[in-house]
């Protein structure tokens, strides 16, 4: 049974500070959103948006049958593979990769005000299992650095110190080294927590397809092309909170180990993404927005970074005028 004994720390200044945040986030926006409209303030380029399907699975351990995932169940769903760059690059440049999936038809009430009564949930992830930052205040830190390469080192130690500039520095790296992989055959992170029910977990999609060679190519088209021929597949899993210490509610440095339980999978049928109607299903996913705080109250991004992106990805939404949720998909005729 996991543990139950974990809890947020919120200090009294942290929602003016996020709005702070998200202020920067809006301008970096602005200023890659050249011509207008503006892209996504962070992971701007698609590499491929698809449809899919999540299965709850029937076999998921007593305690953990709870909420969506309470009883076996299949919902419609999207996926948006992206670029984690505020800017359109190459696919060849460094770069963290995202996995953005928004299932329809999700009942149970929704967290964001006025949303309360939407029907979908939104899964985001990583291909790393922690994130180089413990908060979101080192996150702004290299954010702001980062928009001079040059001087990131001198300005992110000028702004965190040392010891943790070098930590911070050390992590991006290491996510920036993976390999170019096949976005079939990675595995995907939520490297930050939700609630599940009354225990806390990170979420996991683990791809069926082994990683055994890297691309040189385009993600997108290679993953195009490999749905064209069949269907790819990923485990949905869940790692639970033990402690405070192994598995921090308010570090996002820190990477949780445990077991990985499966409770749902993620499949993406048999589909030709460059047809036509490939075409119009990843334009009407690029309208989207995708968000950690599209979710049920029982499924609540946690922790500090969490916490900071629920402003933040707001205000992206709102600039660039993202399509509202869905209820039901268009027959993309």
């Amino acid at each position: 049974m996991p543990a139950t004994d974990w809890k947020e720390v919120i200090t009294d200044d942290e929602a003016e500070r996020f709005e702070r945040y998200a202020s920067v986030f809006t301008a970096i926006q602005a200023k890659y959103a050249k011509p207008p409209p503006p892209a996504r303030a962070l992971h701007a380029k698609s590499n491929l948006g698809v449809l899919a399907e999540l299965e709850v699975l029937a076999d998921i351990p007593a305690e953990l049958k709870l909420g969506m995932f309470e009883a076996p169940a299949k919902y419609r769903a999207l996926v948006r593979y992206s670029n984690g760059a505020a800017r359109r690059q190459s696919d060849k440049k460094p770069d963290v990769r995202g996995f953005a999936v928004k299932v329809l038809g999700v009942p149970g009430t929704k967290l964001i005000p006025g949303m309360e009564t939407a029907t979908t949930q939104d899964f985001l992830a990583i291909r790393t299992a922690a994130t180089p930052v413990r908060d979101a205040a080192e996150f702004m830190a290299l954010v702001r650095a980062a928009q001079t390469p040059a001087l990131l080192p001198i300005r992110l130690i000028a702004s965190i110190g040392l010891r943790r500039a070098l930590g911070v520095i050390k992590g991006a790296l290491a996510g920036f080294k993976l390999p170019l992989a096949p976005l079939a055959a990675t595995t995907y992170y939520s490297a930050l927590p939700i609630s599940y029910g009354p225990f806390a977990a990170q979420f996991v999609f683990r791809a069926h397809d082994p990683l055994t060679v890297t691309t040189g190519g385009e993600l997108g088209e290679e993953l195009a092309k490999r749905l064209a021929s069949g269907p790819v597949l990923y485990d949905l899993c869940m790692k639970f909170y033990t402690d405070a210490t192994a598995t921090p509610i308010e570090d996002a440095s820190v990477e949780w180990p445990g077991e990985l339980v499966p409770v749902a999978r993620l499949t993406l049928p048999k589909q030709d993404p460059l047809s036509p109607r490939g075409v119009k299903i990843a334009a009407y996913i690029e309208q989207l927005a995708f968000d950690p705080w599209h979710a049920r109250s029982d499924l609540r991004p946690l922790g500090n970074v969490m916490r900071a992106r629920n402003v933040a990805y707001r205000a992206s939404t709102q600039a660039r005028k993202a399509a509202g949720e869905p209820t039901e998909l268009p027959s993309f005729d």
